[in-house]
């Protein structure tokens, strides 16, 4: 079933209303008809079943048949500071990192990495990246579409990172699984996660350093080097598994 996405004000009186470039897709892409269903998230945690009631030259109308709480989020928000790679790897990072629970996506200029971004580039980047991320909500069924932030420098990631809980960095020097396994038990239900991920050539350890000043554990992922891409995966992976894994047991 086709799943979109709204804001609160876009819902009332058993109606949803669909605005903006969606209006389209439904008419001349998937080229819906009166009477079909779809589900609409709000954002808020709950997203409704809709009957396509009316379809005006600029929004939709909607009849809300059902209503129900949206419980596919993890219980703990974690938020992927990728370090900027080559080509278009950051396209597949962010839709799997979307479909892994990612909460938010910060892209981040490190000394190692190739891509540079003048402000012009950067900005049209980030619409993309977004629209991506988008895409890959409605695809995994998500509840909120997961935000892709402008991109930052290493201080400044470190510096919006300070105010979450629990904040690591895979790093292939770190020494053995015994700090993987023990931060792993600091993130429990409610609590913010940060991940740093290097570019291709990793991380400077004066980055590294820069990172343990600021209250950043390294963590190992085991005894391979793993890419940029699948080091984020891996981690986002490991997070999903122990917080379902927990939610199953409470």
């Amino acid at each position: 079933m086709n799943h979109f996405f709204v804001s609160p004000s876009q819902v009332g009186n058993g109606q949803v209303i669909i605005e903006g470039s969606d209006v389209n897709h439904i008419k001349n892409v998937l080229r819906m008809k009166s009477g079909e269903l779809m589900e609409v998230s709000d954002g808020t945690g709950k997203r409704y079943l809709c009957e396509l009631k009316e379809m005006q030259s600029d929004r939709i109308l909607l009849e809300v048949a059902d209503i129900w709480a949206d419980d596919v989020e993890l219980d703990a928000h974690i938020y992927l500071f990728q370090g900027l790679p080559k080509s278009d790897k950051m396209e597949l990072i962010i839709q799997k990192a979307v479909e892994l629970g990612a909460f938010e996506i910060i892209p981040v200029t490190t000394k190692r990495a190739v891509v540079k971004l003048d402000e012009k580039k950067a900005d049209k980047k980030v619409l993309r990246w977004n629209a991506i991320a988008e895409g890959a909500a409605k695809q995994s069924g998500r509840s909120i579409i997961p935000q892709v932030r402008s991109v930052m420098s290493f201080h400044q990631a470190l510096e919006y990172a300070k105010e979450l809980d629990v904040r690591l960095i895979p790093y292939e020097k770190a020494k053995g699984m015994a700090a993987t396994e023990q931060a792993l038990e600091q993130v429990t239900p409610g609590k913010s996660v940060a991940v740093f991920i290097g570019p291709e050539g990793g991380f400077e350890e004066s980055e590294i350093e820069q990172a343990m000043e600021n209250g950043v554990i390294p963590v190992s992922l085991g005894r391979r080097i793993l890419r940029t891409e699948t080091a984020g995966f891996t981690v986002l992976s490991i997070l999903m598994y122990h917080l379902e894994c927990r939610r199953h047991k409470v």
